[in-house]
């Protein structure tokens, strides 16, 4: 894989169509972008863009376009990491699927835990329904979903918190935290949407390769009145 500290910790942004993606990290090998919420990572049966349309502009010249090595939702800004070659992809691939990426969330919720830090372990699994579509729910029989957390602020009827997710499945962290009675600000789906949309970002990701890389996202400006509410202060 490509150092950082010869290839370039490089940071910018482009704009194709008017909505930016800014570059948190670049080496010759792997590429960590800020994805905007609203921007899915794949195509989807319903018209619109999606991070394929932006894959050429973020080959940087290279022949094979990058690709995401990890999922994450739609609503969910921050950390994306894509490969840049055949062989970076499968690293980061088995990082992912052995649980070896450590993956630091930001969220404001609703309400929010009594105690200072905790475990959500419960099993999820999906559900679908020709009325509602489909969602996750907590389950005995689903795939087994872990989450950490901490709180890092509180504020009137709202709390700030960081998750670790130690598993990676669908929607885990809104569904957790719903579970817990505490669903994430501007949830459509486990909540209520709010103008502002979902308050929850992928904030930080480490990735332990050869020579170890890491990012941070900054919080989007959407999001920020509800997290300075909590005690957040800007960067």
């Amino acid at each position: 894989m490509g150092d950082p500290r010869t290839s370039g910790s490089w940071r910018g942004e482009f704009e194709r169509g008017g909505a930016p993606l800014k570059i948190l990290l670049q080496t010759d090998s792997v590429l960590i972008i800020d994805k905007p919420a609203g921007l899915p990572v794949h195509a989807g049966p319903r018209a619109g863009r999606s991070l394929e349309d932006f894959l050429p502009a973020l080959a940087f010249g290279k022949k094979r376009l990058p690709q995401p090595a990890h999922r994450l939702d739609t609503d969910t800004s921050g950390c994306l990491v894509l490969g840049r070659t055949k062989p970076a992809l499968a690293e980061l691939g088995a990082l992912f699927a052995a649980g070896r990426a450590r993956k630091t969330y930001w969220a404001v919720v609703q309400g929010g835990p009594a105690a200072q830090s905790g475990r959500i372990d419960l099993p999820l699994r999906k559900v679908s329904s020709a009325a509602a579509g489909w969602r996750m729910e907590t389950h005995p029989g689903g795939q087994p979903a872990l989450t950490r957390w901490r709180v890092k602020g509180r504020g009137e009827g709202l709390t700030w918190l960081e998750l670790r997710p130690e598993t990676g499945r669908t929607h885990q962290l809104r569904v957790h935290c719903a579970s817990q009675g505490w669903p994430i600000l501007g949830d459509p789906l486990y909540g209520k949407a709010i103008p502002a949309g979902l308050h929850l970002l992928a904030r930080a990701i480490v990735l332990p390769l050869a020579s170890p890389i890491e990012a941070t996202a900054p919080v989007p400006e959407a999001l920020r009145p509800a997290f300075r509410a909590c005690g957040w202060r800007e960067e």
